[in-house]
């Protein structure tokens, strides 16, 4: 089976694999990642079926898939000179933005953060997305009080566009044209 992915010198972004499951578990359960994505907070066995059962086939379904519609891609953060899964960067319909609402989102272990490997992944994504999937405009929403996701997107080339109310909190929206 052939496993997608995005060579950005430093880091790899792929398909997640089923091996995956566990540092997304873990990743996902790190005290400031839980704090910033608690949808993504989940037991061990419900992360296994996720990525089994839902993230996988959808990834293969998007990248098979001639218009991205409302498809999903989440790919891993893969630190290539460890060959460790550090994080993912993903890219799916965001509902509560207003058409067209594609959005570009990720996490990276604390323990690789403040290296520049979020800002290449988001790039990297971006750019396949315009590229390949022919994206027109890409979104990236970031909790105002998260300095650190805020300095990412606006390094990744998004331009802040508005202030928007997500689940009761104060986000930054930021969009990309093509």
């Amino acid at each position: 089976m052939t496993i997608f992915s995005l060579d950005l010198g430093e880091i790899i972004l792929r398909e997640f694999t089923v091996e995956d499951a566990s540092d997304i578990y873990r990743i996902s359960n790190e005290p400031v990642v839980a704090s910033f994505l608690p949808d993504w907070k989940s037991t061990m066995e419900q992360r296994l079926d996720w990525v089994t059962n839902y993230e996988i086939p959808a990834n293969k379904d998007f990248l098979s898939a001639a218009e991205m519609a409302d498809r999903h891609l989440k790919l891993g953060i893969i630190h290539k000179e460890s060959g460790r899964f550090i994080g993912w960067c993903c890219s799916g319909i965001k509902d509560e933005l207003p058409a067209p609402n594609r959005e570009v989102m990720y996490a990276v272990s604390a323990e690789f953060t403040g290296r520049g490997y979020a800002t290449l992944a988001v790039k990297g994504l971006s750019r396949y997305l315009f590229e390949e999937k022919k994206a027109d405009i890409l979104n990236a929403v970031a909790l105002e009080n998260n300095p650190a996701s805020n300095r990412v997107i606006e390094k990744s080339g998004f331009q802040f566009l508005r202030t928007v109310v997500l689940d009761g909190e104060n986000y930054n929206h930021y969009v990309m044209k093509k």
